[in-house]
């Protein structure tokens, strides 16, 4: 009997060529979005999941509300690591990680720039896995001046990794560390990117507010993290809030296997995916294969009337109705068949395009070996299902005497379920047009907003060696000397990075008290050339001198945002104190200055209270360039051979703010590519149904064509007329997928603290859109259908 049915399914898609390949390929389409979308989201989801201990290891992180401020970080300060070991017996081991380990490392003569290098405890190896290629994880970052390198960097600077142990690599200002260990390259599913490790120092320690490194636990089996964290108010009192005052403090713990696609901390230790992200991708994907199953249905049950005697014929001759259902199941699995072997050609024709797109770097077996093989059936089976089963129970539902003679009968109900198929199929699309259209807009307005300094032309490099920071004033003398340079700073950090950190302060009052708790404040410190540089606008009082020790020790500037959050109505004068080191010692300072809120984060952050400081020697790192417009390479020429006379050997790596801060929307840009290229799919396949229906309706209609023509219909009123049916439908559909998309694309714009306004006409534009789309592909068949010679049109049956 299979046998029966293979042959009749195989004769039937002979028979009707143009509708079966319509079905097999816009099934393969649907099919291979949801194969890469899978191989995606299971990318995502397999974070951190490759440690031993991954259910067993936690992040420490924290968040604090006051009546004038609040703050929700991820990293901490040195002290809490020991005090929680200390506290809770449920912590079997801590270990902390600062990102700050890295520069420029020298072998002999080669000089590699490594700036993704971690300072870590020594218990590193004792939570997380990393798999040893040589060396002792025990004992391979015990003792101070130690370094466990990636295979990759190993390689780069000895040849061979083998070489590596015992031998000393140099960092900056000729800071030896001895290779006592060479690991794997860090897998790419990790939110930890490294290519070393370095020991911290021994009794590595800050002040309780210097939040500037991440704290990781390991709990003892059997602990529930949760019971635990409810015993941790009894750390703030103890520890903190002496010295932060009375605040509301939360202290939580993460899961290790959920920071990357849920944690939203600010200041993360890198870029984090986001599990709405997910969600959306699986969405587009059962959308996309959705309108490939609702197209198999249209075109199916609208040839039915094709196939309604030989459905008479086998009824009459003593069919069963299972029999039946048997028979067109089987077309649709055989059909389900060949679109999955067409989804398995597109997906790895397309996969290198949506690995660049994604920047992944999955392959069609990504989810290896039985288990692929065994959700692929499982899949092809329920979309067989899913896409013949109601075409299966229409068609052998009809009753003999009727389907004999030709007729629909009751079925014709059929009609309004097809047209209500099309109007979801178009809803979606409609939806996806209009959300890659928003996003589009978005990241053009982060890309191109005011972000209160001019980040055009501007580049930064890192100073590496000590001895030339003592001498910045000389290096900038050295710089200005060009006309390709219009002015330089010093400064502490590069900002756009979303790394200055954070620091708890006193800051005076409007009624000049100096309060007994901190506030939580961005912390920066910059020269007197820098406003300048960056052409930020000063509001209120006056710039640091260089030369001037009553500035550098006792003098800030402050930004709009700190001054609103404080209530000042005459800022100039306020007192801020600050702490020194870790041992609670503290300075006061005034405020000289106000300058204009300007973004030192990306703008998905809002605009924090911030305060600028002179730079010590030692934090003068970072040097800024303002550059001549189109002279970039000669620029950087100059600026590479000018600096050789202070460092001979530096190899400068060059950051541009504008780039910065671009980088810090790569989740979003990503995220719209995708987006708009399944938009892109979801339309191919919409369009290739309503192209499958135009057809059979021009084919249906052929007589009636005949008699409005020789009755004198003109070909634009025949073509109105087979078109009108269906752009009635695309505008049901615009005005059901219009406010879906308005809410769905006002939910991820929360995304951003700054961002455009929803704009009508992006949704207009949205629905004329699919109405064109719509009209070219349906005018296609009625304008064929309309040119056909009314003698032939008439003889048709």
């Amino acid at each position: 009997m299979l046998r029966n049915y293979l042959k009749i399914a195989l004769r039937n898609f002979r028979n009707q060529r143009l509708f079966s390949g319509l079905n097999i390929l816009g099934l393969g389409i649907g099919m291979a979005a949801v194969w890469l979308m899978v191989l995606y989201v299971a990318d995502e989801l397999s974070y951190d999941r490759f440690h031993q201990k991954s259910d067993r290891i936690f992040r420490v992180v924290h968040q604090a509300q006051w009546l004038s401020g609040n703050f929700k970080i991820a990293p901490t300060s040195a002290p809490y690591a020991q005090a929680l070991q200390n506290d809770y017996p449920e912590i079997e081991k801590t270990v902390r990680i600062h990102t700050e380990g890295g520069g420029v490392v020298r072998y002999q003569d080669k000089k590699i720039e490594a700036q993704d290098i971690y300072f870590t405890d020594p218990s590193f190896f004792e939570v997380f896995t990393y798999p040893f290629i040589y060396g002792d994880p025990v004992s391979a970052l015990k003792g101070p001046q130690k370094i466990v390198l990636t295979k990759q960097l190993a390689e780069k600077l000895f040849g061979d990794a083998s070489k590596a142990i015992g031998q000393t690599v140099m960092f900056s200002n000729n800071f030896p560390n001895t290779v006592s260990g060479v690991i794997a390259d860090a897998p790419v599913n990790s939110h930890l990117h490294f290519s070393a490790l370095r020991s911290l120092p021994e009794n590595y320690t800050e002040g309780w507010q210097e939040f500037g490194l991440y704290t990781y636990l390991l709990l003892k089996k059997g602990t529930d993290y949760k019971n635990l964290e409810k015993k941790f108010p009894g750390f703030f009192d103890k520890y903190l809030k002496k010295e932060i005052g009375d605040v509301s403090y939360q202290l939580a713990l993460q899961p290790l296997t959920s920071i990357h696609l849920h944690s939203h901390y600010d200041y993360e230790i890198s870029t984090n995916g986001n599990i709405h992200t997910i969600y959306t991708f699986i969405t587009i994907a059962a959308l996309i294969l959705i309108i490939a199953c609702i197209n198999y249905v249209n075109l199916y049950t609208a040839r039915s009337m094709k196939r309604i005697r030989e459905v008479g014929v086998r009824k009459a001759i003593g069919s069963q109705r299972l029999q039946l259902v048997g028979q067109f199941l089987t077309e649709s699995f055989l059909m389900t068949m060949l679109a999955g072997l067409v989804a398995f050609l597109l997906v790895n024709a397309a996969l290198p395009f949506f690995n660049q797109l994604a920047e992944k770097t999955l392959a069609p077996n990504y989810i290896n070996g039985w288990f692929t093989a065994v959700v692929s059936s499982l899949f092809i089976i329920l979309i067989s299902l899913l896409s013949g089963i109601y075409p299966a129970l229409m068609l052998s539902g009809y009753r003999p005497v009727i389907a004999l003679k030709g007729q629909l009968g009751t079925q014709s109900g059929g009609v309004r379920f097809r047209q209500s198929l099309v109007v979801f199929q178009f809803a979606a699309t409609v939806v996806m047009i209009a959300s890659s259209g928003i996003v589009y807009k978005q990241m053009y307005y982060v890309n191109n907003k005011d972000l209160g300094f001019n980040k055009d032309q501007v580049l930064t490099f890192h100073i590496d060696k000590n001895e030339v920071r003592t001498q910045i004033k000389a290096v900038k003398e050295k710089l200005g000397q060009s006309p390709l340079i219009e002015s330089t700073a010093s400064a502490s950090n590069p900002i756009g990075n979303n790394n200055l950190g954070t620091s708890g302060m006193f800051i005076e009052t409007e009624n000049g008290e100096m309060p007994s708790g901190t506030q939580i404040t961005q912390r920066f410190s910059a020269d007197a050339d820098y406003l300048k540089t960056l052409q930020i606008a000063l509001l209120k009082g006056r710039n640091f001198k260089d030369d001037s020790p009553s500035d550098a020790a006792g003098a800030v500037i402050v930004n709009e945002a700190l001054v609103k959050k404080q209530g000042w109505t005459k800022p100039l004068g306020k007192r801020i104190r600050y702490f020194m080191d870790g041992k609670g010692n503290t300075r006061e300072a005034a405020v000289i200055g106000v300058v204009k809120d300007f973004h030192t984060y990306s703008l998905q952050h809002k605009i924090e209270p911030l305060v600028i400081q002179l730079p010590a020697p030692a934090d003068k790192d970072n040097v800024y360039v303002r550059i001549q417009p189109s002279k970039t390479k000669e620029a950087l020429a100059y600026i590479r051979q000018a600096y050789r006379e202070f460092d001979p050997e530096a190899s400068l790596n060059f950051q541009f703010l504008d780039e910065n801060f671009s980088k810090q929307y790569k989740s979003e840009q990503k995220q719209g590519s995708v987006l708009l290229s399944f938009a892109v799919l979801a339309v191919i396949i919409a369009c290739l149904g309503l192209f499958g229906l135009a057809a059979f309706a021009a084919e249906s209609r052929t007589k009636e064509m005949g008699v409005r023509k020789v009755l004198g219909a003109s070909v634009q009123s025949l073509v109105l007329l087979l078109s009108g049916d269906f752009i009635k439908l695309v505008i049901i559909a615009i005005v059901i997928g219009t406010p879906v998309a308005f809410y769905a694309m006002n939910e991820w714009l929360k995304n951003f603290e700054y961002r455009e306004n929803l704009s009508w006409w992006i949704f207009a534009l949205s629905g004329l859109t699919a109405i064109v789309i719509a009209l070219l592909t349906v005018s296609s068949q009625a304008l064929k259908s309309a040119l056909v010679n009314p003698a032939k049109s008439l003889k048709s049956e």
